[in-house]
């Protein structure tokens, strides 16, 4: 008994020391956060006598980043300013934001950082959460009143980044805060757009009950629907049947034409997008329509078995 007690004891010193020690307190693994705040501790330690105001901000962004926030309050004590910038105009605000340390955001933002402030590229600490899906981020930046529209870079808005993404949470926290579900970006397109073309069901969902027009036009005179039908590689093909059937059901021209004079069925043939094909067949796709080069769908058919499904019969 008196060896299995020394036994229980030994873990339990463990499991409270395991976290100062850069150990994991439950898997036993080393915890790479906390060897970094080790690190970054012992380089103030050495510089602290004499440290020069850029030195200060340079910790005080390493910090942001590995989610030091004990060091972060010593730093700010110490004359680390939150409105300081790193070489791509980003605060300590928005780097903290990007690496997903909330705890940090809302240190940050209690004692004063901008919530705004914006990089060289225009993006904001949201924009820099959303795009790398920190969730709890977002949050704690929204409850502080960030602006959900203010783009990043190109004009992106962080609800278009989300909608990438296919961050549906992202989506929603956004839209209750008022992010305008049409605002375009530099290449013409919208947050729907990006969820169609990446085969987000549920964001075009939210996006439509959020006003937006199935039959609206972007660049190039595409359509949502367009988008859905030519979608990206690595789509599995039955979210991109449900997208386009989601949006057809919701109002989308199935034989809108963009400036090539080309129908969703023509660019999901010459796409090689079968699937879709059968769907917008099925919905009353018309198949004779000829492009400005007079082509059809079926002479854009990417292959034999396409051609298959586009023949008259």
């Amino acid at each position: 008994m008196t060896r299995v007690a020394s036994l229980l004891r030994s873990v339990c010193v463990l499991l409270l020391l395991g976290p100062l020690a850069g150990v994991n307190a439950v898997t036993g693994a080393p915890d790479p956060g906390a060897a970094k705040c080790r690190d970054l501790e012992d380089r103030y330690q050495m510089l602290q006598t004499g440290i020069s105001p850029a030195q200060l901000n340079l910790l005080l962004f390493a910090s942001a980043e590995a989610g030091c926030a004990p060091l972060a309050r010593r730093l700010l004590g110490a004359g680390a300013s939150l409105a300081a910038r790193d070489r791509l105009g980003a605060m300590p605000l928005a780097r903290a934001a990007r690496a997903g340390q909330a705890a940090l955001v809302e240190l940050f933002l209690a004692q004063g950082a901008a919530v705004d402030a914006r990089n060289l590229a225009g993006a904001t600490a949201l924009y820099a959460a959303v795009e790398n899906e920190r969730e709890a981020s977002v949050a704690a930046l929204l409850a502080k009143g960030a602006d959900p529209n203010l783009p990043g870079r190109s004009g992106v808005t962080p609800l278009a980044a989300a909608a990438f993404k296919g961050n549906g949470p992202i989506v929603d926290a956004l839209i209750a805060r008022a992010a305008d579900p049409d605002a375009v970006d530099a290449t013409g397109k919208t947050a729907i757009v990006y969820a169609a073309s990446r085969g987000s069901a549920r964001i075009v969902r939210r996006l439509l009950d959020a006003g937006v027009d199935a039959a609206r036009r972007y660049g190039n005179d595409l359509t949502a629907l367009m988008w859905a039908a030519g979608h990206a590689d690595g789509v599995p093909p039955q979210a991109a049947v449900e997208v386009a059937g989601v949006l057809l059901d919701a109002g989308a021209p199935i034989d809108a034409v963009d400036d090539r004079g080309r129908t969703a069925l023509m660019i999901a043939a010459e796409r090689g997008r079968g699937e879709v094909v059968e769907l917008l067949l099925a919905r009353g796709a018309d198949r004779t329509i000829t492009d400005k080069g007079g082509r059809r769908a079926f002479d854009l058919a990417a292959d034999d078995g396409m051609r298959a499904k586009l023949a008259v019969r």
